[in-house]
């Protein structure tokens, strides 16, 4: 009868030093049913056929994390912040290697503006937040995270094939180890800076990544861009860049944006991407919103056939409360050229059909 005593007092003992730290658990919790035609359960192409599927984070990516702040007086403070992905159709990490996959970073924050270290979301990343046409919403499958921001470079028969960046995977440097961003802020204006060490013994090259992004934000519009380079592990570059606008125009609001990256993948070998992409939302009674955009993928390889896809998505959310929305989703991709590729040697459909019906919780 004792420990309920005191576990409580321990609980409210802490109390004022969690507030004078300013200690925060936050998270999303997003899932939904998910019908699928020519798609499989991960959204990758497969033979003509139906999937029903239990997905996570298809209105906005499943995750948890602690952010904190401490005053160091002088209108300086200290931050930090740790996140992780969740898969919620599972239970499981998101990636398996790493509890906090999507940001562990320490740093100082004052008028001078914000200097973070750790693991942290490239400078491509931060800057479509306002231009994408979903908003980011279905991050596994939107084009301009996988392809532009480089979250999963790998589909069809082209690919990199080697790790760019300290991320610590061969097709995804959508966030990157070992990086120092720094972020100000001058009246409408919002610039970036960052690097990344490979910390490769004798070669500060490889691995290593660098990059500069501009935001210029009035009440009613935006252009935002970035341009960062990678390095593999030889040293063989890899040049991305990105730029977007959004307008608001009374309740409704245009996005557009291209974005494009070029790697060298070996002797005489390379790789080109790009994705051009437009959408518009509006809400069309209080609570409803109604978002549509389409992207188009295009993907160039030395020695093989051009290939890529045009995918199209439409989003109806209703918010229920604060934290809490209902929505549903419908997606539809024509692949290009060899794209699609096959499944135990039966070609795979060339169009896929996705329908989702979800939940997201805030917290």
């Amino acid at each position: 009868m004792r420990h309920p005593c005191v576990l409580s007092a321990l609980l409210i003992a802490s109390a004022p030093c969690l507030a004078q730290s300013g200690v925060t658990l936050y998270g999303t919790v997003d899932a939904g049913v998910r019908s699928l035609h020519g798609l499989s359960a991960s959204n990758t192409p497969t033979p003509s056929g139906m999937t029903t599927s239990v997905s996570s984070g298809v209105d906005n990516t499943s995750v948890w994390g602690i952010r904190g702040q401490e005053s160091l007086g002088g209108g300086w403070k200290a931050i930090y912040r740790l996140e992780g992905g969740i898969n919620v159709d599972t239970g499981a990490q998101a990636k398996g290697d790493r509890l906090f996959d999507r940001q562990a970073l320490v740093g100082v924050e004052s008028a001078y503006g914000t200097l973070a270290v750790g693991r942290q979301p490239n400078l491509i990343s931060d800057v479509l937040l306002p231009v994408d046409p979903l908003g980011k919403r279905f991050a596994s499958f939107n084009p301009n995270i996988n392809i532009v921001g480089l979250s999963n470079t790998r589909f069809g028969t082209h690919a990199f094939e080697t790790q760019y960046g300290p991320s610590g995977y061969a097709d995804n440097f959508y966030r990157l180890d070992n990086t120092l961003k720094y972020t100000v802020k001058v009246g409408d204006w919002q610039a970036r800076a960052a690097y990344s060490a490979g910390e490769v013994p004798g070669d500060a090259d490889a691995l290593s990544s660098h990059g500069v992004g501009l935001t210029y934000q009035r009440p009613s519009w935006v252009v935002s861009g970035a341009t960062m380079q990678f390095r593999s592990p030889d040293g063989l570059p890899l040049d991305a860049w990105s730029l977007g606008a959004a307008v608001q125009a009374g309740a409704w609001q245009l996005k557009a944006n291209i974005g494009q990256n070029e790697a060298d993948t070996g002797s005489n070998q390379r790789v080109h991407q790009r994705v051009l992409s437009a959408g518009v939302s509006h809400p069309i009674e209080p609570g409803w919103l109604v978002t549509t955009a389409y992207y188009s993928v295009r993907r160039e390889t030395t020695g093989l056939r051009d290939d890529g896809f045009g995918r199209a998505f439409v989003f109806l959310e209703k918010s229920l409360a604060p934290r809490t929305t209902l929505y549903a989703e419908a997606d539809y991709t024509t692949w290009r050229g060899d794209a699609a590729g096959s499944t135990a040697a039966v070609a795979n459909a060339h169009h896929g059909t996705g329908l989702t019906l979800g939940l997201k919780q805030k917290f």
